[in-house]
């Protein structure tokens, strides 16, 4: 990247997210989102309105901490699963704890509801230990309250924001690993799986930070809840405790088979995405062939089979759900039976305390079979990610090293290379090379000699079966497919690299892209399609070769790179590019052209895998009678009679550049301003306001979604109804001692014979429970 001015630094600096300079009580409050909410507020907001990432939030940064301490703990004896958890775990150890803390704090501020209901129920039975007791209990209720609201959010908050980082993290470490994977791991982790593993597995454990909280804090919500209610109803919250331990005892298997179950729809996930990705890239083929419905019937035949696997999980989280929704009942009913069975009074400071903690115990049993499935889900995303950052990559064995100055950029001493890494199929036999620095390369063969293969094993993606390679200097390659990104002309030949005009505009020339840039409707700045689909194939190969050129490389690989382009094209390339702009640069060109052969420094024959002759062009010609056949057969194709008038000659100055360069800044400039900011893809469509009920409408049209939606409706109702209708019964009943003091036989001395009229007690007791549905939920 290039250096920025202390503006462009200071402009960038202004533009971070508020939220790296907000103070503590910033944070807590989340006082730092008003300047954005208030802009939100007047205007709807656009990319250039939202902030930049601080520094902890980039991917990069978090990407090289994960890879450090990963590297760092690879030379440990233990490797796999543990080691990829506990590698995050150190890289987020601060944040875990902080999140952690605020996740305590939420669970110990709701379980205090329970306790000061029953103080209140004491002080208004005449029961306080001192005057002001309701005012005090009034005051802790408020702080309690404010507390868990900010914990909460600071809970959720900061769990989400980990979530992001570990989820960017995992991304960039699987871009990276992709671009090193070996040949065989390549055959295991196909392009739909490694989409998979991104879109997929890197948001399950993306999820993973708030479900880690949730998992324990749901187990010290249970405990701390059994624990208030042994002191309200003693012996009878065994009970309640055996209820509980069944109920997860019995959904052990279901978890399991969740697990298989989850395994395996990744799994026909992956199947699927490969057949859905390979058809979309060779659509062309699919076209041309009329293959249509015969791939439509198969990815429809895969999706059906991960269909099979995700009902199969969904009907056994459904169960499992069904279950514990069921058990808070279940634990009531055993324990008011325990309590009449074994005769232990209920007067109403037990009763509401018991209710109100039955709703402590409702919610993380209800959570269980969310926090089971999340579980499985980030366990299983852990193993498959893991088991891919741990695929073998491709061999570096001392490849290559920097030196300046070096007078031999590529060495190689008795190597053999294999794409299957085994020595019983070597795919290149016993390769002696060695290159002087500013040397002209030509490679030459039949189809299937190993051309391509030899420079693939230069740049390190053939693995090395023995001998000694040594490559010193930077290296641009150009492969005989033209590989081009989305983007504009000026971004794909640029490739990230700083602006240097007169670089740039020297580029332009040197690969015949002037005319071009000419006919194209915004120049340079004129945005091309997915895989070039808006430009020719000369016109990819070309931009191909600038990018090369722009980078400035000390040793350039060519894998035929004219064949794209007719011969007046080519030859020009030839002239201006290799012969020219490379004149003092290290060249291995793969050719079929043997028009230029004679011009290179030596010339590599290439058969069947090995380096059968290497010499110049005169003496291949004379002794070699393999490379006479070669020249013998170009010249019946093409008809030339005499090779050596059209061999093209160095061009050693660059008067016709600075000419071109000249004449057609100008129109450079022009087009740049013409460029609109939608060309091949249009700005997507906004609309503000109400978007009214007709998306609702059309999202419960399909596929039965009315029927289903009243039927969640009707059953949540009933829901709803049964609960308010309990508090009800309760509230009416509250005063008769035959329901109160269930399984007592004796007169309670608080109401000795109900002499207090029902009336006030009835009262008395429906803002008690009023206040019992503020703290926990009920209402």
């Amino acid at each position: 990247m290039g250096s920025l001015t202390s503006g462009e630094l200071a402009d960038s600096e202004s533009q971070v997210t508020p939220f790296c300079k907000a103070g503590f009580f910033s944070k807590i409050s989340f006082w730092w989102l008003n300047p954005l909410l208030k802009m939100g507020y007047k205007k709807p907001l656009e990319d250039e309105d939202m902030p930049l990432l601080g520094a902890t939030d980039r991917a990069h940064n978090q990407y090289s901490m994960f890879m450090e301490k990963l590297n760092g703990k690879k030379q440990s004896p233990s490797h796999g699963t543990p080691l990829f958890f506990w590698t995050i775990v150190s890289c987020h150890r601060h944040a875990i704890l902080v999140s952690g803390f605020f996740a305590l704090l939420k669970v110990l501020t709701v379980t205090a509801g329970p306790i000061i209901l029953k103080a209140f129920i004491n002080v208004s039975l005449g029961k306080g230990t001192f005057k002001h007791e309701g005012y005090v209990l009034a005051a802790l209720l408020f702080v309690c309250k404010c507390c868990e609201s900010l914990s909460q959010r600071q809970w959720y908050f900061r769990t989400r924001r980990l979530g992001l980082q570990v989820r960017s993290l995992l991304s960039a470490a699987i871009y990276k690993k992709q671009q090193k994977l070996s040949n065989a791991a390549k055959m295991k982790h196909s392009s739909g799986n490694i989409m998979n593993y991104v879109i997929v597995d890197a948001y399950r454990i993306g999820e993973s930070p708030y479900w880690f909280h949730q998992t324990w804090t749901t187990s010290v919500q249970l405990c701390i809840s059994l624990a208030i209610l042994y002191n309200a109803v003693g012996a009878a919250m065994i009970s309640s405790l055996v209820v509980i331990i069944l109920t997860v005892l019995s959904n052990v298997p279901l978890a399991r088979l969740q697990h298989k179950s989850k395994s395996k729809l990744m799994e026909a996930q992956d199947v699927r995405l490969k057949a859905m990705s390979e058809s979309l890239v060779h659509m062309k083929v699919l076209k041309l062939y009329a293959w249509e419905s015969h791939f439509k019937k198969v990815i429809e035949g895969l999706r059906k089979v991960e269909y099979k696997w995700l009902s199969a999980f969904q009907l056994r989280r459904a169960y499992n759900i069904f279950m514990f929704w069921s058990s808070p009942v279940l634990v009531s009913a055993a324990t008011f039976l325990t309590c009449y069975l074994l005769e232990i009074p209920l007067d109403a400071s037990s009763v509401f305390t018991f209710m109100a903690t039955l709703h402590l115990v409702q919610d993380p049993i209800r959570l269980v079979p969310e926090v089971i499935a999340a579980v499985i889900q980030a366990k299983v995303a852990f193993i498959r990610i893991s088991k891919f950052l741990d695929a073998p990559e491709l061999n570096g064995q001392v490849r290559k090293k920097y030196y300046v100055g070096i007078d031999y950029p590529i060495a190689m001493n008795s190597c053999s290379f294999s794409w299957e890494e085994s020595t019983s199929k070597q795919t290149l036999k016993n390769i002696n090379l060695i290159v002087k620095g500013g040397e002209k390369i030509a490679i030459c063969g039949e189809v299937g000699s190993g051309k391509s293969t030899l420079l693939a094993a230069v740049l390190g993606e053939v693995p090395k079966i023995e001998g000694m390679i040594q490559i010193c200097g930077k290296i641009a390659y150009v492969s005989q497919n033209a590989w081009i990104q989305s983007g504009t002309m000026q971004e794909n030949i640029l490739f990230g690299s700083p602006m240097d005009g007169e670089r740039y505009h020297n580029t332009i020339a040197r690969c015949s892209l002037v005319k071009d840039l000419e006919m194209l409707p915004y120049g340079d700045c004129t945005q091309i399609g997915e895989r070039g689909i808006n430009l020719s194939g000369g016109q990819k190969q070309r931009v191909q070769l600038a990018r090369a050129l722009y980078q400035n490389a000390d040793i350039y690989l060519l894998d035929d790179p004219f064949s794209a382009v007719d011969a007046h094209t080519a030859t020009s390339l030839f002239n201006e590019y290799v012969m020219s702009a490379l004149s003092d640069k290290t060249v291995l060109l793969v050719t079929h052209q043997v028009d230029f052969l004679p011009v290179f420094d030596s010339i590599l024959l290439m058969s069947d895998g090995e380096v059968i002759r290497s010499a110049p062009y005169q003496d291949l010609l004379a002794d070699c009678e393999e490379f006479k056949d070669l020249v013998n057969a170009h010249k019946d194709t093409t008809g030339v009679s005499d090779l050596n008038n059209n061999i093209p000659t160095r061009r050693p100055e660059e008067v016709s550049i600075k000419e071109t360069h000249d004449i057609h800044r100008s129109r450079y400039t022009e087009s740049v301003k013409l460029s609109p900011a939608d060309q091949l893809i249009k700005k997507e469509e906004r609309e503000t306001g109400d978007a009214g009920v007709k998306p609702y409408m059309l999202y419960l049209r399909q596929n039965k979604g009315l029927l289903y939606f009243s039927l969640c409706m009707i059953s949540y109702t009933m829901f709803v109804a049964g609960q308010i209708l309990q508090n009800w019964w309760m509230a009416a009943n509250v005063q008769n001692p035959h329901l109160l003091f269930l399984g007592s036989r004796h007169q309670d001395p608080y109401f000795p014979s109900c002499s207090i009229h029902c009336s006030v007690h009835q009262c008395h007791f429906l803002i008690l429970l009023l206040l019992e549905g503020f703290l926990a939920g009920s209402l």
